[in-house]
């Protein structure tokens, strides 16, 4: 059997996922991994090749930039013809920002990386419904301060079993958080945007599924006034006190803002 010759690909795109059932491909629904491998699949003209993500977004989450990793067999890619006819038939909602070629070594799930997730929301009164798809509403008012100093009790290296869903005793759960923050967006603005609306930023090696929807969802009920600060710290030392959260925030308001591969 002759020897195929695999060719190496990263390729950045950014993505809505408001109408999407997450990345990776299941049956019976529409995925974002559906959409792109019939994309490449219509301009490549033959199904040999594979398509690696960086990271599996859940049903309804965006990205403002992430990544995936094609590998083509046999003849290698025309960039300069490739790109822009993968852009022209991606989806409106599916936007390919760069691609290079990589080698055999690079493995894009393997590979060292930090992740940084935001998530968008506002409070009181309901918001326009063209913000639906990247904003989630409130619709009560939070103790905001208090869920600012609740999210800097996340940084730094903790056990954060009490939210991975769905763990197993062999699920890894250790790990440090760089950065979380609360603060008013000033980033993200349209006409049709509340006057006031608020940005959680998160930002690590790693995440467990719905790991930052259940961190949202505990600041959520620390500015309800449901828990306080302690009990977020006790949330982080699983094996004393062995928590199981359940509020897991809505997912229309999360997206993968950006990624950074370390040593590329």
């Amino acid at each position: 059997m002759p020897f195929n010759k695999r060719y190496y690909y990263l390729i950045e795109l950014q993505y809505l996922g408001f109408r999407y059932h997450g990345w990776q491909k299941q049956p019976n629904v529409n995925t974002l991994q559906r959409m792109v491998e019939r994309t490449i699949t219509f301009v490549l003209q033959h199904k040999n090749f594979k398509v690696l993500a960086t990271g599996r977004t859940d049903a309804m989450v965006s990205a403002q930039q992430t990544y995936i990793e094609l590998f083509v067999d046999d003849t290698p890619l025309d960039i300069d013809d490739f790109f822009p006819l993968l852009n022209k038939n991606l989806p409106p909602d599916i936007r390919s920002l760069s691609i290079k070629e990589v080698d055999a070594s690079f493995n894009i799930i393997q590979h060292p990386k930090v992740k940084e997730y935001q998530y968008l929301f506002a409070l009181k009164q309901k918001f326009h419904p063209f913000c639906a798809p990247f904003m989630v509403n409130i619709q009560e008012d939070l103790d905001i301060e208090t869920m600012q100093k609740a999210a800097k009790l996340f940084e730094g290296k903790h056990d954060f079993r009490s939210y991975a869903h769905r763990s197993t005793e062999n699920t890894q759960t250790e790990g440090e958080i760089i950065h979380s923050e609360l603060i008013r967006n000033t980033t993200y603005q349209a006409n049709f945007f509340p006057e006031e609306s608020w940005l959680y930023t998160v930002r690590g090696a790693g995440f467990k599924r719905n790991q930052i929807r259940l961190m949202m969802g505990v600041l959520i009920d620390v500015g309800r006034g449901k828990l306080d600060l302690e009990y977020v710290k006790q949330t982080l030392q699983p094996q004393e006190y062995n928590i199981k959260l359940e509020h897991i925030a809505q997912a229309s308001g999360l997206f993968l803002n950006k990624v950074d591969f370390l040593e590329i």
